[in-house]
């Protein structure tokens, strides 16, 4: 099928707007996400109902198969998401979770404790951004809840920790993809005074984002920056209201009939989360050093994550975390009856999930053929004075992250095209206007409604996903200002030193600001959350 060609175009950006501004409004994703696919449709096959319904078919075949074979990444994260359910669901029938929330619940003595636990577990977590939603959602929500912590705010913390901690560890999936790219632009270029992994260290302080939207999590924990639409949900959380108040993603003990063990111990959770990173990063340096060996390279652990099948690593760490929860429900003796009903109940409670991310997934091929970003990225192609580049690259970044829904995409679209204007403007402004893009597409994906990271990070606060984002978003947006301020003065003055004292100075300004309103507005009854 001959599609139309948009690059051009403003109506490139009509399909995104639309399912995002709809999404927001009507708080049905699943319906937006389809009206953007349609529309998508609709304008690639030139208003051709029929043309437009064969491309969806193909669209939504190519989630699934591609190229006559299993899409083996998709197939992987499906894969992942079901297995972890089923392991989550197990840990509660063992009696694992209730015995870790009453252990922590003796010794984290605080609503803030308990929210400090999921923060630096987000942080210590920091392998792959859709194991660190899932995972940490899943040991945390029990002490979260246990103190009423709203589930809005627990999908805040796991989703700014996520992708910000992934993005500056060069041991990490993202690691390794974002040293791909800057590889092939060092060599583009003929730079040769440092090596990808040199050059990945030297943009982790330039990723101003990432970094303030770490911080950011720990500064609304401590001083409860509560505000926008957190605010409300945290008094309602307070109350015990909003902890079963996603129809589509129903907590596992929640109108779901497991009735949890009285044996359960603290290892029986913390064994097979243990065992599940245990074996994942195992299998990331075992399949990344298969291809090394492949190359004639020897061994190295950061060459090993560099080319890991990561969807391949997550379903074997999956596997391995199943396998060790089955067996603390099979040595308490447990019916088989009611474990084959808690594996059902497990993959079950991921059903949602599969489903918006399958829309997801379509509606981002539907984008990419769009040529959405192509058309974003010339935008910024005119004369423009290079000091302004590193903050213009990452407010463009972000909007493409954001319309898009995927970081990696715009890594792969943006970061090309700052390493040649660099080179055509000022190669020293190289490494700054790489760190603003990579900044700026965590920011848009970490905003946007159709980004999977955030799906997940709902997902694994069991939170619904539309009050996840409107939640998150004053944070976001704050923090994106913070950033912003720091690649106006990184562009002007050409300093680390500089640039981060005056992002420091902001967020400093910015906290201020936000506790101030959190705490003008608050009211008596909320003294009950503190």
């Amino acid at each position: 099928m001959n599609l139309i060609d948009f690059s051009a175009s403003p109506l490139a950006l009509l399909p995104p707007v639309i399912a995002l501004s709809l999404a927001i409004i009507t708080r049905r994703v699943l319906v937006s996400l389809g009206v953007g696919i349609c529309l998508g449709a609709f304008l690639l096959a030139n208003y051709s109902p029929i043309n437009a319904a064969v491309y969806i078919g193909t669209q939504v075949k190519s989630v699934f198969i591609e190229d006559s074979g299993l899409n083996t990444w998709n197939m992987s994260i499906l894969c992942f998401l079901l297995l972890l359910g089923m392991m989550t669901a197990l840990l509660t029938l063992s009696g694992g979770t209730r015995a870790f929330a009453n252990w922590a619940q003796v010794r984290v003595k605080s609503k803030r404790g308990s929210k400090l636990l999921a923060a630096f577990l987000g942080v210590f977590i920091f392998v792959d951004d859709y194991f660190n939603s899932l995972a940490v959602g899943s040991i945390a929500r029990p002490v979260t809840d246990r103190f009423y912590v709203s589930r809005a705010k627990l999908a805040y913390i796991l989703d700014s920790t996520a992708a910000p901690m992934c993005v500056v560890m060069p041991a990490s999936s993202w690691g390794a993809y974002i040293m791909t790219i800057v590889s092939g632009i060092l060599v583009s270029h003929g730079i040769t005074e440092y090596s990808p992994l040199g050059a990945y260290m030297r943009l982790v302080p330039m990723n101003f984002y990432a970094i303030f939207a770490l911080l950011m999590v720990f500064a609304v924990v401590w001083f409860k920056m509560d505000v926008g639409p957190m605010r409300q949900h945290e008094i309602e959380a307070s109350h015990g209201v909003g902890f079963d108040s996603d129809s589509n993603i129903k907590d596992l003990t929640e109108d779901l009939d497991i009735e949890e063990s009285d044996h359960g111990k603290v290892s029986d959770l913390i064994m097979p989360i243990v065992m599940l990173i245990i074996a994942t990063v195992s299998a990331m340096i075992f399949t990344g050093n298969q291809v090394l060996a492949a190359d004639g390279k020897p061994f190295a652990v950061l060459g090993a994550f560099e080319n890991t099948d990561v969807g391949t690593s997550l379903v074997f760490g999956g596997l391995i975390g199943l396998i060790v929860s089955l067996y603390t429900v099979f040595k308490q003796r447990l019916a088989m009856a009611a474990i084959r009903h808690t594996l059902w109940v497990g993959a079950k409670s991921m059903f949602g999930a599969i489903i918006i991310l399958v829309f997801a997934w379509t509606i981002g091929s539907v984008i990419g053929d769009m040529k959405t970003g192509a058309y974003m990225s010339s935008l910024v192609q005119d004369n423009i004075d290079a000091n302004w580049l590193p903050a213009i690259l990452f407010i463009l970044s972000g909007i493409m992250a954001f319309a898009t829904g995927t970081s990696w995409g715009t890594f792969g679209i943006m970061l090309p095209i700052a390493g040649d204007m660099a080179g055509a403007t000022d190669i020293a402004l190289m490494l700054p206007m790489l760190g603003a893009v990579l900044a700026g597409s965590v920011f848009g994906d970490h905003c946007s409604p159709i980004s999977d990271t955030t799906i997940l990070s709902s997902t694994g606060a069991r939170c619904n996903h539309i009050d996840h984002v409107a939640t998150q978003l004053p944070y976001a947006l704050a923090t994106a200002f913070i950033a912003l301020v720091g690649y106006i003065v990184l562009g002007m003055t050409d300093s680390i030193g500089i640039s981060f004292l005056a992002t420091f100075a902001t967020f400093a300004v910015v906290c201020c600001v936000m506790i101030r309103i959190s705490r003008c507005k608050m009211l008596p009854k909320e003294s009950l959350a503190k």
